[in-house]
């Protein structure tokens, strides 16, 4: 089989090889997929650059969700067979014709599901259920903040939240972005190149504060989103996107610092707090968990609710340019990469 290996750290243009490689077997409780498209993430941009610390030494097959076909399947599997059509989480692996996942996290799909849509529905969509139902619980009325919210992970929280009836501010980079939000139903769209994210809420929700922070970025925004909470008020850090544009040690340490310092007493005595998730570490060590998750997230895409935009479709040759788009940020929603 064919697959995009990354072979080298740094810019795009030089990083994957297309290899010829054997085919994967799929072990007890794992099926095989016939990879017809699969998904980029920011993660995938962070292990370009030897920033991601789960990620195996070069060379090594990124790919964190796939859509395809069940080739094969273990012999304890009993919920799909040979031609189930699924979308599927796969613990990296899948930039490559033929992908391996647990059956919990292989989920299956209707034909008529494009392929964006797809894969967006088990990476972006299953982390912002997760980070919005199962880490925060969110409620009706609650005054919601999500960073990047015209990316995938954004989108997604964008519609969660409306849908639990929030009060939704989301920061963007660019006047384009700012239609986006306005069109998908956020609230209070802030473009933070422009304007101070954190003195544009305080000026518009006063002393009570919001409820919940969803931050992928890290650095300023997460200790300036922390001050913006109010009394039970819950941030979640899922991302340090911010730690890959610095090209120097300084520039890391300088960013690490700008996270602020924290400690259990001061979370108990202001009744609010941070939580961190990594959905990798989650489906590797609670697969169980995800599957739920996965399920749930379908049937609200069944019923309309959660409608993913795709935001990129890339041939396997145009792997570096969609690696580079979503780099730019310049990306809204999922970005998609086709066999």
């Amino acid at each position: 089989m064919k697959a995009a290996y990354l072979v080298k750290y740094g810019p795009a243009e030089n990083a994957f090889e297309i290899r010829e490689v054997p085919r994967p077997k799929p072990g007890r409780n794992q099926v095989l997929i016939k990879v017809e498209a699969f998904g980029l993430n920011f993660a995938d941009v962070a292990a370009r650059y030897g920033k991601y610390r789960g990620a195996p030494p070069l060379p090594t097959l990124l790919g964190y969700d796939v859509v395809g076909h069940i080739e094969e399947y273990g012999a304890n599997v009993k919920n799909l067979v040979k031609g189930d059509r699924v979308t599927a989480l796969t613990l990296f692996g899948g930039y490559a014709e033929y992908a391996i996942a647990e059956e919990g996290i292989a989920q299956k799909i209707p034909e008529s599901i494009d392929a964006g849509t797809a894969v967006a529905l088990a990476t972006q969509y299953c982390t912002a259920y997760f980070l919005s139902d199962r880490m925060t619980n969110l409620q009706e009325n609650e005054k919601i903040l999500i960073h990047a919210a015209a990316g995938g992970v954004g989108t997604a929280l964008v519609q969660l939240a409306l849908y639990r009836k929030c009060i939704v501010f989301g920061t963007c980079s660019s006047s384009k972005k700012i239609e986006y939000l306005r069109k998908i139903g956020v609230h209070h769209p802030i473009d933070h190149t422009e304007n101070d994210f954190a003195k544009t809420i305080e000026k518009r929700v006063g002393n009570k504060g919001i409820d919940v922070v969803f931050n992928p970025i890290g650095g300023k925004s997460l200790k300036e989103g922390y001050g913006l909470l109010g009394a039970g008020g819950r941030l979640v850090s899922y991302g340090v996107s911010s730690l890959n544009n610095k090209k120097n040690i300084f520039g890391k340490l300088k960013d690490l610092w700008q996270f602020g310092f924290y400690h259990p007493v001061q979370f108990l005595s202001s009744s609010k707090g941070i939580i961190g998730l990594n959905m990798l570490k989650i489906a590797a060590e609670r697969p169980k968990k995800i599957a739920k998750v996965m399920q749930e997230v379908l049937q609200l895409h069944q019923e309309g609710i959660l409608l993913p935009h795709v935001g990129g479709e890339y041939s396997i040759d145009q792997l570096s340019e969609a690696h580079q788009f979503l780099e730019s940020r310049k990306s809204m929603g999922k970005i998609v990469v086709k066999w």
